[in-house]
C-alpha cells in the first residue's frame, strides 16, 4: 500500500533551509496536487532556534538536537544544509547508516569527501540527492544524469560562481578595479566577508569536480584540478580583450578526448558573440558539448534561498516518489558507476591559445626579442597590440597566440621575464573558442 505521507528532517535552517521551508509551507503551493501525496516536515534542527527567519513554524518543529532527526525511525529523508565538511559529513554518514535517504546542497563536502559518501550510500542501497550542489536553481545534475544519458559528453564549460561573474561583469561594464567591485559585491551581499573561495576559484572547482564525474564517469577528483582565480585581472586586460573581440569569464572547464580528462578553473577569454560570454551579473550558465545532441546551454540563478531551495526540493520529490513505490537507488548517483579509467591530464600538457600582456621598454626591437623567445618554444603569434609611445617609460605589449602547450608557454614566459627590455612579470590568460576551437 502506498504511503500518503513522506516525512522529511531538515538539518540547517539558514539561507537555503529557509528557502526550502518557505516553499514547502507555502499555502499557495500545488505540490501536493502534483505529487498525489504529502511531503511533511517532521523536524528542523539548527544551532540557532531563536532567530527570526520570517517563517511561521508549527510549534515544536524547530530543535537544536540533530539526533532527533537522524535517529527518528519515522523520518524518511534527511536534508543536510549546514555546509562545511566535518559536521555535515558526520550527519550524512549517520543518516545513511540508519538507512535514510539523503539530500544535500553541500558541494564542498561532495567534492572533497564524496567518494566515501557515495560508497557508503551504495552499500546501504540508499539515495543521495545533490541537485542543489551545482548552479543553484539550474537542474543541471538531472540533465547530465538522465536527460543526456544517450550522449557521450565531450566537454563542459561552466560559469558556476555568481560572485566572480558579477565582479567581472561590473569591471567590464564600468572599467572599475577588482578591489572596488569586490567591495560593492560585499555591500550587496553577493560576496562574503572572506571572498577567497569565490574569487580564487575554489567554489567553482568544488562544482567542477561534481560535473566531471557526471560527464565522464570518473571518481570525484577535486585535488587533480588546476585552479586559478580572478584577483589578478585588471581593467587594462579587460580593455585589451575587448579590442581582440573577447570577454573574460571565470570558467570551470572539463574536457575529454576519450583517454584523458582536463579539469581546470581559471579566467578565460571567450569570443564576445559566444553565448557563455553574454552571461553577466550573478547568473550561472553551463555549455555542454555531446555527440548525439550537440551543443546545449543551461542558464539561470546559481544561488539564493528559493532557487537553491527549489533544487533541493526537486531531489526530495524524486526520492519520495521512489519511496512510494518501494524503490531506492533506481538511478546511480552519477548516472553510471564512477569507475571510468580516465587519467586527469597534467596542466602542463594542456593545449590552449593564450593572451599575454608584457610591460616593456618603449624602444625598437622589443617585439622581435619577445617573438624570438616564443618561436623557440613553438608558440606562434596570431595578433599583436603595441601601445606607445611613452618617452623613457614602459608601455604594454599585448600578444594573442595560436594553440600552444602549457609547459612551453610557462618556460617561454620565464625566459622573457629575464629579458632586460621587460619590466614585470607577464599577465597570461587562456583563450577558448579562438578560430572555432
Amino acid at each position: 500500500m502506498k504511503r500518503n505521507i513522506v516525512n522529511i528532517g531538515i538539518v540547517g535552517f539558514g539561507t537555503v533551509g529557509s528557502g526550502l521551508v518557505s516553499i514547502l509551507l507555502d499555502p499557495k503551493s500545488e505540490l501536493s496536487k502534483k505529487l498525489g501525496f504529502d511531503l511533511r516536515i517532521k523536524r528542523i534542527a539548527d544551532k540557532d532556534t531563536t532567530r527570526d527567519r520570517g517563517i511561521t513554524l508549527p510549534p515544536g518543529l524547530l530543535t537544536h538536537d540533530v539526533s532527533t532527526i537522524v535517529e527518528d525511525p519515522e523520518i524518511d529523508i534527511v536534508v543536510e544544509l549546514v555546509g562545511g565538511t566535518t559536521f555535515a559529513k558526520d550527519i550524512i554518514l549517520k543518516a545513511i547508516k540508519a538507512g535514510k535517504q539523503v539530500v544535500t546542497a553541500n558541494k564542498a563536502l561532495l567534492a572533497l569527501e564524496g567518494n566515501e559518501v557515495f560508497e557508503a550510500a551504495g552499500k546501504m542501497g540508499v539515495d543521495v540527492g545533490f541537485e542543489a550542489s551545482v548552479a543553484g536553481g539550474i537542474p543541471i545534475i538531472k540533465v547530465m544524469k538522465e536527460g543526456l544519458v544517450a550522449n557521450r559528453i565531450q566537454s563542459v564549460y561552466g560559469i558556476i560562481n555568481g560572485t566572480a561573474n558579477f565582479i567581472l561583469s561590473k569591471m567590464t561594464e564600468e572599467g572599475a578595479s577588482f578591489n572596488d567591485v569586490l567591495a560593492e559585491a560585499q555591500r550587496l551581499g553577493y560576496a562574503e566577508a572572506d571572498p577567497t573561495f569565490d574569487v580564487e576559484g575554489v567554489d567553482s572547482a568544488h562544482k567542477l569536480a561534481i560535473l566531471a564525474s557526471l560527464a565522464f564517469g570518473i571518481p570525484l577528483s577535486y585535488h587533480s584540478q588546476y585552479v586559478e582565480g580572478i584577483s589578478r585581472i585588471t581593467p587594462l586586460d579587460i580593455a585589451f580583450a575587448s579590442e581582440f573581440g573577447y570577454k573574460i569569464k571565470l570558467l570551470g572547464i572539463a574536457k575529454s578526448d576519450g583517454h584523458e580528462v582536463e579539469l581546470r578553473v581559471h579566467p578565460t577569454m571567450l569570443p564576445r558573440d559566444q553565448m557563455l560570454a553574454k552571461v553577466d551579473g550573478v547568473f550561472n550558465a553551463l555549455y555542454i558539448e555531446s555527440d548525439a545532441v550537440g551543443p546545449t546551454m543551461y542558464y539561470g540563478r546559481g544561488a539564493g534561498a528559493r532557487p537553491t531551495g527549489s533544487a533541493v526540493l526537486a531531489d526530495i520529490v524524486d526520492i519520495a516518489r521512489n519511496l512510494r513505490h518501494g524503490i531506492t537507488a533506481r538511478v546511480p548517483a552519477f548516472g553510471r558507476p564512477a569507475n571510468e579509467p580516465f587519467k586527469v591530464r597534467k596542466m602542463s600538457d594542456v593545449t590552449s591559445c593564450y593572451y599575454f600582456r608584457f610591460s616593456v621598454h618603449d624602444k625598437p626591437g622589443v617585439l622581435s626579442k619577445i617573438s624570438g623567445v616564443l618561436g623557440q618554444h613553438d608558440i606562434s603569434i596570431e595578433s599583436v597590440i603595441q601601445k606607445g609611445r611613452k618617452e623613457g617609460g614602459s608601455v604594454p605589449l599585448v600578444i594573442l597566440t595560436h594553440e600552444a602547450v602549457e609547459h612551453n608557454v610557462k618556460t617561454a614566459l620565464e625566459e622573457i621575464r629575464r629579458l632586460s627590455v621587460v619590466e614585470a612579470d607577464a599577465m597570461m590568460i587562456r583563450v577558448e573558442g579562438a578560430n572555432g576551437r
